[in-house]
């Protein structure tokens, strides 16, 4: 069994894979990695992959370094089943390649923008050659805002939960609609430009804020939140298989 360990801006997700299956996935803090003993002790895991895109405290270092079997640390050096077109690959964040990685797994030799939507938005875009081109980022949903209370005198800080109308009719709705909305057609713009480009386009949307929208592309898009995990078991299997 594979441990899959990716540490986020907010949480840490641990998930054991058997084979390319998810077993279990687990939720745990980002500074403590206080389940993990517990995670090694209930499966029989035989290799792991850890990947972050925070800097490690004392305590999460040592709970990696007591792990029973072989860490993989993914890195600008790892070795990738794509192609890496990227110009300042050490830069690049984990979680984009990894996303990558685990939408070209599931359809192999077709064009793929992923799209994950979490503390920041990113769009990343992979040819049916197995090329990464590189991607965007973009402000999240509660990175907008709190960019809307904090660089201004007088607008609230407002939450996403809450009435919705098509104009808003105060201030709270105005900016509830304005944020999500923007998103929205955001999204949808990057996704109708690229499929004019490629028509063969597939869409794959991951990450912990889930969009619901209405667009004539449905068809083609694909929703998994356990994307960046699927990633990095791949990504953990093709090193694995290279040795």
């Amino acid at each position: 069994m594979n441990l899959i360990i990716d540490i986020g801006n907010t949480v840490a997700k641990i998930a054991v894979f058997k084979d390319k299956d998810i077993v279990e996935v687990f939720y745990d803090s980002n500074q403590t990695l206080e389940n993990l003993p517990d995670i090694c002790a209930k499966y029989a895991v035989e290799k792991a992959i850890a990947a972050t895109v925070i800097d490690l405290n004392e305590q999460v270092s040592a709970q990696l370094a007591c792990l029973p079997v072989p860490l993989l640390w993914l890195n600008e050096t790892t070795s990738l089943p794509v192609e890496n077109l990227y110009e300042t690959p050490e830069t690049l964040g984990y979680d984009r390649m990894a996303a990558v990685v685990g939408a070209c797994e599931q359809f192999p030799g077709k064009d793929i923008l992923v799209i994950d939507a979490g503390t920041c938005i990113t769009y990343e875009f992979v040819d049916a050659a197995g090329r990464y081109h590189g991607g965007n980022i973009s402000p999240g949903v509660q990175m907008r805002f709190k960019a809307l209370h904090e660089l201004t005198g007088r607008l609230p800080l407002v939450s996403r939960e809450g009435r919705r109308l098509p104009l808003g009719k105060d201030t709270d709705t105005a900016m509830r609609e304005g944020v999500l909305k923007g998103m929205e057609y955001e999204i949808s713009g990057y996704i109708m430009a690229m499929k004019h480009k490629y028509p063969e386009l597939l869409v794959f949307l991951t990450g912990g804020d889930d969009f619901s929208f209405d667009t004539n592309l449905k068809s083609i898009i694909f929703a998994d939140r356990f994307l960046v995990l699927k990633g990095l078991n791949r990504i953990l299997n093709y090193n694995n298989d290279r040795i």
